[in-house]
């Protein structure tokens, strides 16, 4: 297929390069130093919902915009913008005690990070070679490795600065990973695979449907708790525990997202995104009951493991079924549920953390009831390549 193994191991280092900076970085890095806004800026829970609204709103624009014209994550000028707009945005956040203006900030951070996220998802699903998949999960735990990496800097950060150095590191790591992923769409585009002879699926809403409003709930349910699961944690568990919570979920995203990829080319991607939800609801609901230390742990490897794993399957299966756009329409539909998630648990805010976790994992339980939905009569089988014309694959039906 004219294609090099090399090639597509840089396709995938440069996607989980671009990953982390549009999500680990350009929006988690928000979640561990939002404890240090509210205790050294007079930042309250209200106005952090808000703001993590606001970044929400704005990938929910860019993941629009990516979606009505496909172009954008196919272009290398639009990428870098991107690129470069989410490292400025993080670069001013600390110049300024505005509300208005970090509302702004964290929209353009969302904005740019929707257009890098789309374009780098694409990138690696059309870069890698059926026989080579496990290195989607890796560049999927780019995600994970921002998270881990943003989270360590904050908490380094916090023991000799305050929350201003905590976005002046931000914006090092964002930029240096930026660097690392410059030229990811000329790589991707000199060493796609050419998927010839796969079998087209026919009538793909008919799992489409099911699968939107599955990733959809998802969206609502996961950034409840990717806003909040830290501070909760902090305030049940006082120390270094607490503050090295985010650390946790990002070094257990990394690993996840590659073992999710590796059993998707096993078992099929329903029973997986099942599985996935039902774990993560576990976490969500134990976050909130604070459990203590041990607790805490659990919750953020239960969280951590699949989070970024649902994504990874989601979009695997919007490729499987062939559906154009399917990346662009599942992070817009995606977005919407995180535009909404902090602003319907802001009224439980006041009374603490634990009533926005427990209504999280309950929206998380009905999106495993939609894949659930979505294993019915599934065609796993295609999306591989056809071996040969008297061997064509059998659709289950």
């Amino acid at each position: 297929m004219g294609y090099r193994s090399g090639g597509e191991w840089w396709v995938a280092v440069r996607s989980g390069s671009m990953l982390a900076v549009a999500v680990g970085v350009g929006r988690f890095v928000f979640t561990p130093i939002l404890p240090l806004m509210q205790s050294q800026a007079g930042v309250s829970a209200q106005l952090g919902a808000t703001l993590a609204t606001a970044n929400y709103a704005g990938y929910l624009a860019g993941a629009l915009a990516a979606m009505v014209a496909p172009r954008l994550g196919r272009s290398a000028l639009a990428v870098r913008i991107s690129a470069v707009s989410v490292v400025a945005s993080l670069a001013l956040m600390p110049l300024t005690i505005s509300p208005a203006v970090w509302i702004v900030l964290r929209g353009i951070a969302g904005a740019g990070g929707a257009v890098m996220f789309v374009a780098a998802a694409t990138a690696v699903l059309t870069g890698v070679s059926h026989r080579s998949r496990h290195l989607v999960g890796w560049a999927y735990g780019g995600v994970g490795a921002g998270i881990a990496l943003s989270g360590s800097v904050v908490l380094l950060v916090s023991l000799v600065g305050d929350w201003r150095i905590a976005w002046g590191a931000a914006t090092v790591l964002a930029a240096s990973l930026s660097v690392l992923g410059w030229n990811l769409i000329r790589l991707s585009r000199a060493d796609a695979v050419e998927n010839a002879g796969i079998a087209r699926v026919e009538r793909p809403h008919r799992w489409f449907v099911p699968l939107v409003l599955a990733y959809f709930l998802e969206g609502v349910g996961y950034i409840i708790a990717g806003t909040f699961l830290v501070a909760a944690v902090a305030d049940a568990v006082p120390g270094p525990v607490g503050k090295a919570t985010w650390i946790i979920v990002g070094l257990a995203a990394v690993p996840s997202c590659v073992l999710w990829a590796w059993l998707s080319s096993r078992m099929s991607h329903p029973t997986l995104l099942t599985a996935a939800l039902g774990l993560q609801a576990a976490g969500i609901v134990l976050a909130g009951l604070g459990l203590g230390t041990v607790g805490a742990v659990i919750a953020a490897v239960l969280f951590g493991g699949t989070f970024m794993g649902v994504t990874t399957l989601a979009l695997d299966a919007g490729r499987h079924l062939q559906v154009p756009a399917a990346v662009a329409i599942l992070s817009a539909i995606y977005a919407i549920g995180q535009a909404l998630g902090p602003v319907a648990v802001a009224p439980f805010l006041a009374g603490g953390f634990s009533t926005a976790l427990y209504a999280a994992g309950g929206v998380v339980v009905l999106a495993a009831i939609g894949t659930i939905l979505l294993r019915i009569r599934f065609p796993h089988t295609l999306s591989a390549i056809a071996p040969a014309p008297e061997r064509q694959p059998v659709l289950h039906r």
